[in-house]
């Protein structure tokens, strides 16, 4: 008899689950499921054909692929799941019949979710976890500006909060931030750890406000919260232990006490306050540093390849960068966000403080007279001191991302700042004039012309200007050579050259030598006469044409497997350089704009002088 295939009972068909029919098969609500899936990194997949792997339905649902579900079968959470769910019956029905004792038993025995075996089974090594820690600490550092809430309990918020400390602290006993930048979203952070990068946010601190249900799920979050408080506490006893310090830390101010609880700007003073002071070691000799020294002098010992010199002067630019604030003591203001700084600051050696009367935390005084900086955020200050520097709070920012002290000249009180680049953008198709200034790739006239801010027509007219005395001196000077050689001219005897000329003058014979030769050899020698070059110009349609062709071709030998990627490769750089355009045109718009303001500016200051 022969077996009969009978239709979605394999390929697609068979291989994808519904979300609906995956909770039918695992026994557990939507929730449970959710939270499940969030654990165990099992997320929804996008079939190749919807309609074979609905099984001829044609509404969007979310599918899982089977092979997910039978492994979510053997999770041991499953069954604590379960009997979450047999216990909150329980409790509910103790709770109606009025018996507290019995309800309060219960609560004790509430099982609890163990996540330690998930996190080495999604991390098998140390650097897997490194790799993570982005989305990590951007959570983490979420969830430790919240406070109390129904669904995200004191407990989670006071652990992000001591973890993200604990994080900090390493970052700075390592030295290992490389890149800072200031958005709307927050603060971005770039550190290298363990040979990763690793990019967080912190948001910027503003009293918190209730969300609707519809617009943020906190029971989704707080899911994802639970596992990586778990991840986070590995992660933080490694990298202590890798650089010799204690783990977990003692802080010699309570990061939460009863105060802070209380009041969320206690929370804060004391947070900043832990940043500001040095933790115990179990050994005070610096390992880290031994190493980068005997890398350099493996490095000297092979200068010629041009390899090898960029390695060296890479390493140098990194010692250098790591030691920036070492020597300098920096004084901030109470109206400056103090967190940012302090963290930035420590981490390249510098040392900090505040007003002690204000916050609690500080190391020194602002009357310290061997205070090189003061980090000022208001128009005008009324007591200064000429030992110190008055900067605004980007000139941190930009000295890390440049990598070098920058001059104070344009970040003093009251001053218009620069432009804060972003130091994330260095595949970016479009450069700001500003970044190519300061890298060294910018155009130096088209810097000094706007500075200077001159119009476009006075640029032409200056140069019209230009080309008219250059015309007229060459018209000049021809006439008076014309002038001074007028008897050899009418003669026909050549004119006297110089340097280089003279020793082809005497090699050559005399023209009345050249009486006898023929017509033929006359000509042969007018050939090899050097004659002034033309400039060739290329015709850009020409050009575009080919270009358009090259490509053809190209896409033409692609394998018919790699196809799709090529097409989105090439979608992704025509998008990159459309936006690049809209930049451009965007930024030619605005220096437009000023310099017309400021050709107007001008003539109306010389309108007022001449009246």
């Amino acid at each position: 008899m022969v077996k009969r295939n009978h239709k979605y009972q394999s390929g697609e068909g068979a291989q994808y689950l519904t979300r609906k029919a995956a909770m039918r098969k695992l026994q557990l609500s939507m929730q449970d499921f959710r939270r499940l899936c969030i654990l165990k990194g099992i997320y929804p997949r996008e079939p190749k054909h919807r309609a074979v792997a609905q099984r001829g339905s044609t509404d969007i649902k979310i599918l899982y692929h089977k092979k997910d579900i039978t492994f979510l079968l053997h999770e041991p959470i499953v069954w604590t799941l379960r009997d979450r769910k047999i216990f909150n019956r329980r409790i509910a029905q103790a709770r109606a019949k009025g018996n507290n004792l019995l309800k309060n038993v219960r609560m004790a025995n509430y099982p609890e979710i163990k996540l330690d075996h998930i996190i080495k089974e999604r991390f098998p090594t140390f650097i897997d976890a490194i790799k993570e820690l982005d989305d990590c600490m951007t959570l983490l550092f979420l969830f430790s500006t919240f406070p109390a809430m129904k669904v995200v309990t004191r407990d989670v918020t006071s652990l992000a909060r001591r973890l993200t400390i604990e994080f900090m602290h390493y970052v700075i006993a390592a030295k290992a931030l490389r890149k800072v930048f200031v958005s709307i979203k927050g603060y971005y952070f770039q550190a290298e750890i363990k040979g990763e990068l690793i990019t967080w946010i912190v948001p910027h601190y503003y009293p918190f406000q209730p969300q609707r249900k519809e617009y943020v799920d906190f029971k989704i979050m707080k899911s994802f919260a639970d596992f990586f408080t778990v991840m986070a506490g590995f992660v933080n006893y490694r990298l202590y232990n890798s650089i010799n310090m204690v783990y977990p830390p003692q802080f010699s101010i309570s990061v939460d006490s009863d105060e802070s609880r209380a009041s969320e700007e206690t929370f804060v003073s004391e947070r900043i306050a832990a940043l500001n002071m040095d933790l115990q070691r179990t050994d005070s000799t610096g390992v880290e540093e031994d190493v980068e020294d005997i890398d350099l002098q493996l490095l000297d010992n092979d200068k010629d390849s041009d390899q090898i010199r960029k390695l060296r002067e890479d390493a140098l630019s990194m010692n250098k960068l790591k030691n920036l604030f070492k020597g300098l003591k920096f004084f901030i203001n109470r109206e400056v966000p103090r967190e940012p700084l302090v963290f930035i600051i420590r981490c390249f050696g510098g040392r900090v403080s505040w007003d002690r009367n204000l916050f609690v935390g500080a190391t020194f005084d602002e009357s310290d007279e061997t205070i090189t900086h003061q980090i000022v955020d208001r128009p005008s200050l009324n007591k200064q001191y000429i030992s110190r520097d008055y900067v605004q709070p980007q000139w941190i920012f930009d000295s890390v991302n440049q990598r070098k002290l920058l001059p104070t000249n344009k970040y003093f009180i009251g001053a218009v700042l620069p432009p804060h680049l972003s130091p994330f953008n260095n595949d970016a198709v479009y450069v700001p004039p500003e970044e190519a200034a300061l890298q060294g790739d910018g155009n130096e006239f088209e810097r000094n012309r706007r500075e200077e801010g001159v119009s476009d027509d006075e640029e032409d007219d200056l140069g019209m200007e230009e080309a008219r005395k250059q015309v007229q001196l060459d018209y000049a000077l021809d006439k008076a050579f014309r002038e001074e050689n007028a008897e050899e001219l009418d003669s026909g005897k050549p004119t006297e050259q110089k340097d280089d000329d003279e020793d082809d003058d005497d090699d050559e014979e005399p023209e009345e030598k050249d009486e006898g030769k023929t017509d033929k050899q006359k000509e042969k020698k007018r050939k090899m006469a050097v004659v002034s070059g033309q400039i060739y110009k290329e015709n850009p349609k020409e050009q575009k044409q080919l270009t358009k062709q090259e490509e053809a071709l190209r896409a033409r030998m692609v394998k018919s497997r790699h196809k799709k990627l090529y097409r989105k490769l090439v979608d992704k750089q025509k998008m990159a350089t459309k936006e690049a355009n809209l930049l451009r045109e965007k930024r030619q718009q605005i220096d437009k704009k000023q310099r017309q303001e400021q050709t107007a500016k001008r003539k109306a200051q010389r309108k007022e002088i001449l009246a």
